[in-house]
């Protein structure tokens, strides 16, 4: 890891909302460069991943499940890139290995082909050891060791932003209750400025616009129009938890992880496939829809998911057990040549969404993706560079983030004053 610099200033303190892989290798990454100052971490879900994280049970410890990305590649030898700065130490700790399933794709007459030419199969492939959430886990670890204990805060939704006469960030839950007041600022998910929340979580308005129309920042402003103006695409998806005696079914078919083709996308409304055997004999499989069904279905959340459980609306019922039946149903027709009837039936079954699972090009550049007159920044897999869209495009922007702000957070950066909260503003929000 490399000597730390333990005379670095210390006197700044910093929130980062999202902890997505982004969002931790910021903090990962201003720790590993000597920054030692107040670090605060703000997250919806009940742990550390975003999409790159594990749905656990307290009930069933040998219980871990994949939902979102099941792997992860990096693509550095053909974008002829160094990696990143933290893959070593999070292989030499154990938190991450190689992943080495085999990859095939399945044709629209349900035959099964090589891997698609997909940006999924490129490069170097590697998984969290015992569940995808070790990624971001390993990054906060490797941030503890080497200064103050990054503050931790799951279960918890930043709802409402505003900013002091003083130029401090001040975080708010949904009923105004002041969470914490820092001086900068990191969002590594796009949800408090993008308008998507306000069709999606009805909100009225959008968090971090209300504070910029105040704050008269042009950068912020220019940002902010091209954050809104990024599109997504959504995704649902069906976990199934096989038991053992249906998990060697599942484990006896050619494939690890299942891409369907674009005609077979559109038959079976099925994306992709993941099989995950657990270490006590059982089998999770993960079948994620494709956009189409998940854009008819947005309203359907998964009632066991973090954003349903911090909204509400978990009470899908009827629909979620709808969803549920159709999912299972086309995996079954798409899988009719290679798997036993019944097997799907039988198993656990549950349902997961993401609304804003891949974002399209072109994201936020770089020019755009600091702030410095206003303290905030932005990273995540929404921003323009390497690995757009993708584990690798969200670790790279948190760790070059990392690498932008340390000046600003030691003083050393030509930031501009900060502007005073215009009169009338309530700092309280």
């Amino acid at each position: 890891m490399g000597m730390v610099n333990r005379s670095i200033e210390t006197r700044a303190s910093l929130a980062v909302v999202g902890a997505g892989v982004a969002g931790c290798a910021v903090v990962a990454g201003l720790r590993q460069q000597g920054w030692l100052g107040s670090l605060s971490l703000w997250e919806m879900g009940r742990g550390p991943g975003g999409r790159s994280s594990a749905r656990r049970s307290r009930q069933d410890p040998d219980l871990h499940i994949n939902h979102g990305a099941p792997c992860f590649n990096l693509d550095s030898a053909a974008l002829e890139l160094a990696p990143p700065r933290l893959l070593k130490p999070l292989l030499a700790g154990g938190w991450i290995e190689p992943w080495c399933g085999v990859m095939a794709s399945l044709g629209v007459d349900g035959s099964l082909h090589p891997p698609l030419d997909s940006p999924l199969g490129r490069g170097q492939l590697f998984q969290g050891r015992g569940g995808m959430d070790q990624l971001c886990g390993g990054l906060l670890a490797l941030g503890d060791q080497l200064g103050p204990p990054i503050e931790r805060h799951f279960g918890t939704l930043v709802r409402h932003l505003s900013v002091t006469p003083a130029g401090r960030w001040r975080l708010q839950d949904a009923g105004g209750q002041l969470l914490d007041e820092v001086d900068w600022l990191v969002l590594s998910s796009t949800l408090l400025a993008h308008p998507r929340a306000l069709l999606v979580l009805g909100w009225q308005v959008i968090p971090l616009l209300e504070v910029a129309r105040q704050l008269q920042d042009p950068q912020l402003d220019h940002a902010l129009a091209t954050i809104g103006s990024i599109r997504s695409v959504a995704r649902s998806a069906l976990l199934l938890v096989s038991g053992a005696d249906a998990a060697r079914h599942w484990q006896q078919l050619p494939f690890r992880l299942l891409e369907f083709d674009p005609p077979a996308q559109q038959r079976f409304g099925l994306s992709r496939l993941s099989i995950q055997p657990l270490e006590d004999g059982r089998c999770v499989v993960v079948a994620h829809s494709s956009t189409v069904v998940a854009e008819e279905h947005l309203g359907v959340y998964g009632s066991r998911s973090a954003i349903a459980l911090q909204l509400g609306a978990g009470g899908a019922g009827e629909r979620e057990q709808q969803l549920i039946a159709w999912l299972s149903e086309a995996l079954q027709q798409a899988l009719a040549d290679h798997l036993e009837p019944g097997l799907i039936g039988a198993a656990d079954r549950q349902l997961m969404r993401w609304g804003a699972a891949f974002p399209l090009q072109p994201g936020l550049p770089d020019a755009l993706q600091l702030c410095a007159g206003s303290r905030i920044a932005f990273c995540g897999d929404a921003m323009a560079g390497p690995g757009f869209g993708r584990v690798e495009g969200a670790w790279r922007s948190g760790e070059a983030l990392a690498a932008s702000l340390l000046p600003h957070l030691q003083g050393r950066a030509p930031t501009p004053v900060p502007r005073a909260a215009p009169s009338g503003q309530n700092p309280q929000g």
